[in-house]
Formats: C-alpha cells, structure tokens, sequence
C-alpha cells in the first residue's frame, strides 16, 4: 500500500481488511477524458498534480479504491490524499473552506447533504460523461453532484444474541419494550446514513397528522430503548460485538463488509414495510487545488467496469445501471420504502434539530 497521508480517522471502520484483501477492482478504464469536467486540466504527465479526498466512505474501501485507480492510471500514483470524515461533516468542511478551498472530492453524502453542498455554491460539475450516465433522478440537474449507489438503510443484528421470533420485523416493532436497552445508534447528527433514517421515519408518518410530530414522538420511543449513542461507527459496531445491545440502525452495505470481515455475528434485516433507500454519491469541489485528479478519479470511479466489480465485491447497489444484477443483492428480497426525500431535503436541518434539542436522551 501507498505512503498515504491521513489527516483524521473520524469513521475509520475495523473488520473490512479480511473481505477487501481478497478482492480486487477490475482497472477499467477511466469512463471519459478526464479532463472533460471543469476547472481540471488533461490528466496526464506533468498535468498530474495531489489532489485530496474527503470522503465519509469505508476508509479500508476507499484505499483499495485509490490504490486500484494508481494502478490503472500511474501517472496519478502517490498523488491523492485521503481525509476520512462523516457525510454531516464533510458538508461542514466543504462550507468552511469556502473561501479557500482544501479539498477536491467529497465522497459519501446524501442527497440532501451534496443538494445544500450546491445551492451553497461549494461544488462545481462532475465531468460530462459521468453526469450523462447517471440517471436524472439521481443526480443535480447540472450535474453539481452525482449518486454513486443507493444505500438501503434497515436494521443490522447481532445473530449471537437474537434470532427467530426475537428479531424485530418492522419500524415500530423497535419501540416495544422487549427491545428497551438493547439498541445502539450511531450518533444521528454527524451521520448521513442516520441523518436519513431518522428523517425516513418522519416523513413516513408526516401525513397522518400534515406535521412531523407523529415522527417525533416515534423517535421519542426509539430514544427510550436505544442504550446509548454510538460515537462513530467504529464504536457502534464494538458496541454490537461485545454484546452490550443486540440491534442497530444502519446501511446494508457497511453491514455486509463487517459481516464479511471481523463482525461474522453481524447480519442484515429488511423491515417488512421496506427500507429507505437513499442516494449516496459525489462531487467535485469547487476551485479545488487538484481538479484534474478530481475528474480523473470520478471518471474512473463511476465507470461501468468499476462499479460492477464495486457491486459484486463491496456490495454495492450501483446509481448506474448494470448488466446483470448481483446474486446476493436478488437473493436478499430489498423492497423500498416511499419516503419523500424533497420533503427531507427541505426539512432535515429543522427535524434533525428538534430531535437533537428536544428527543435525544429524554424517551
């Protein structure tokens, strides 16, 4: 592995070398010129200039990732930094450095979450041929930010503790008081992935009332059986591990790598009703230092080639479509919960708040 400088682990996730160490990414190709996106020039030779990633994605998967595009394209080698950071705070940056900006990627956020990143006019567009191949429902209409896969958020489980009869089969079967004590959260405000299901369960009862208050006093519940809130996922999945709470609430991707790494107690359960299915992706920031090696790596990342071998390796549910979709995603029977993730966009800054202000600790 690189000599790769890492400025902060804030999400470093354990468990995944096992399952990455036996997997390789198809090099493909870069998916288009990459100097085709603006502000970067052709990226080759002397053009070839560090560029850093901020990204809120499985810290083991994302060196493979830049590793396996150094690999496929050298003139880049030994020229990308990583900075790992959660999604909530990769925005946060990203405004901060505004002015001035550091970075050059953020890789891993929600819709929401890249959708202020664009009405703040923080990100520039992704390259053309990128934007061309992602569909529209999954992507800023100028292609300030495009999704890179859709995380299924639904419930992970410790087998070791509960199986059968015990495990919970839906939302609201969270609540019930053979479960208080026994669930851990991820803290919910720096996390795109809880950020989301937490607005998920508002808006899935927001029109019983035409308000987020059945939402909140469902999260209310939830508060009064969770035992405690997670600092980062590292610590949530420790947490599960050693049995200190059977249940947690997370993406299906994230849960599939610890299950085939470190964490083989670990396995994911689809609530009947479905699972929120929420758009992760990236974008290019704007006026980065490096933005040739920003439209170099985009390109290579969401290439039909990469990502097929993202989806059947990383278990990834890709924005692009594929050939043929992987065997253990038609195995596992995904059904989709309807949210409506503009309602969320619009209002996740006001309910994240309330449940920070008024919920969190008080169930």
């Amino acid at each position: 592995m690189l000599n790769r400088r890492h400025y902060l682990q804030g999400t470093a996730l354990v468990g995944t070398a096992a399952a990455l160490a036996a997997c390789g990414l198809d090099e493909g190709g870069s998916g288009g010129d990459a100097g085709s996106g603006s502000g970067g020039s052709d990226g080759g030779g002397a053009g070839a200039v560090p560029f850093t990633i901020y990204t809120a994605r499985d810290s083991a998967l994302a060196e493979k990732v830049v590793a396996d595009f150094e690999a496929a394209h050298p003139e880049w080698e030994g020229m990308a930094t990583i900075l790992t950071l959660g999604a909530q705070e990769a925005l946060e940056r990203v405004r901060a450095e505004k002015s001035n900006p550091q970075g050059d990627i953020w890789w891993g956020g929600t819709r929401q979450q890249l959708s202020q990143g664009a009405a703040d006019g923080v990100l520039a567009p992704a390259p053309q041929d990128v934007v061309d191949a992602i569909p529209e429902e999954y992507r800023d209409p100028e292609g300030l930010w495009v999704g890179e896969m859709l995380l299924a958020e639904l419930f992970m489980i410790n087998t070791e503790m509960i199986s059968g009869d015990e495990i919970p089969a839906d939302w609201d079967d969270l609540l019930g008081e053979e479960y208080a004590d026994n669930i851990v959260i991820r803290d919910v405000e720096a996390s795109g992935t809880m950020r989301a299901i937490y607005c998920a369960m508002i808006d899935r009862l927001y029109d019983e009332a035409g308000s987020p208050e059945a939402g909140y006093e469902w999260l209310l519940g939830l508060d009064k059986n969770t035992a405690t809130y997670a600092a980062n996922p590292t610590d949530m999945y420790q947490r599960v591990s050693r049995q200190e709470a059977a249940i947690s609430l997370w993406n299906l991707q994230d849960i599939m790598l610890q299950k085939n790494g470190d964490f083989p107690m670990f396995d994911a359960v689809v609530p009947t009703s479905g699972a929120p299915m929420l758009v992760d992706g990236l974008a290019k920031i704007a006026d980065g230092p490096g933005g040739a090696g920003a439209d170099a790596f985009i390109s290579y990342l969401l290439s039909p080639e990469v990502q097929t071998s993202m989806a059947e390796e990383y278990y990834q549910i890709p924005a692009i479509e594929l050939e043929q979709q992987p065997q253990w995603l038609a195995d596992l029977g995904l059904t989709e919960m309807e949210v409506d993730w503009d309602r969320i966009a619009e209002n996740e800054e006001e309910w994240i708040g309330h449940w920070a202000s008024s919920i969190k600790g008080k169930g």
